[in-house]
């Protein structure tokens, strides 16, 4: 079975990078030198791995996705401006490498059900918590597969990530009002389906 990892890293940057922290955009660089790529992969990279696991990508190519998307980050990052936040900066590297990754031939389309043999460990926890951990990934699946590609770009991004709308909008060159319409319907596929999803487990309670 595929055992798909976690990532072992916490973000701080405002800790890592020296970073002013705008409450509406996330961490954003001060003037002076860009960050070391040392410092930026360590900050994020839990960040670029969920990016990828959510996208769809099977667990056996989440470690190339990862490593490709940062290889581009060290070629790139002498370049950042600082006119958006990093993190943001760093979602666009992302969903530029992933539209080439599943641009090539035999790759699995990002939002395609993980395979079902997918194993979920996390260190210190039984195995009712890991099977429940599947069960709530297998489900988070499931529901964005439903929705559209733009309506589940914007829900990683708004819901699952907390990127601004402002600074998503800007990222995914949609207006505003589009893209707030866009996570309204995302929202409304995925509570439905946990609404479903505990319905039903709540008759299967009963018998």
């Amino acid at each position: 079975m595929a055992t798909v990892p976690t990532p072992p890293l916490q973000e701080d940057a405002e800790s890592v990078l020296g970073n002013e922290t705008d409450a509406e955009t996330g961490p954003r660089l001060r003037l002076g030198p860009v960050p070391e790529f040392r410092a930026v992969y360590e900050t994020y990279f839990p960040f670029v791995w969920r990016y990828a696991a959510n996208r769809g990508v099977p667990p056996m190519a989440i470690d190339d996705v990862v490593q490709e998307v940062f290889v581009v980050v060290h070629h790139r990052l002498a370049s950042f401006e600082g006119r958006s936040s990093l993190r943001t900066w760093l979602a666009g590297v992302c969903r530029n490498v992933l539209r080439d990754y599943v641009r090539k031939r035999g790759n699995q389309k990002a939002g395609d059900s993980l395979d079902d043999q997918v194993e979920i460990r996390s260190d210190g926890i039984g195995p009712a918590e890991a099977l429940e951990q599947k069960v709530a990934v297998e489900l988070l699946d499931e529901l964005m597969s439903q929705m559209t590609e733009l309506q589940r770009e914007v829900f990683i991004l708004c819901e699952i990530e907390q990127l601004s709308a402002v600074e998503v909008a800007d990222m995914l060159e949609v207006n505003e009002n589009t893209l707030r319409t866009r996570l309204r319907a995302a929202r409304q596929v995925f509570n439905a389906g946990v609404t479903r999803h505990r319905a039903k487990r709540a008759w299967g309670d009963r018998g």
